[in-house]
């Protein structure tokens, strides 16, 4: 266990150094193209839809297994898609913000 703990740690430790240039190189590009607000709200609004995707697949197969339970599924359901949207909301104000 511990021979895998090293190694993972060792692969961190590799790699934050790559991810870091990755995210300057990143963030310059960025700054200088005029693309913080656009990527931003990109970036969050196709994360929102991919959630809120995913909590309507799951509500569905939950109603196909437990009809019964569909009132239940519903607001459960309802309150996970106003979280994933509230994201792109968010990103929506740093997108006028330009960040």
């Amino acid at each position: 266990m511990m021979d895998i703990l090293s190694m993972l740690a060792d692969a961190v430790a590799q790699a934050a150094p790559v991810a870091q240039e990755v995210l300057d190189q990143t963030t310059k590009i960025a700054t200088s193209s005029n693309l913080n607000g656009s990527f931003t709200l990109g970036v969050a609004g196709a994360g929102a839809g991919i959630g809120i995707g995913l909590v309507g697949l799951g509500a569905t197969q939950a109603v196909g297994r437990n009809p019964g339970a569909f009132g239940n599924i519903l607001v459960i359901a309802i309150i996970g898609m106003a979280l994933a949207e509230a994201i792109a909301i968010y990103a929506l104000v740093l997108a006028f913000q330009g960040r």
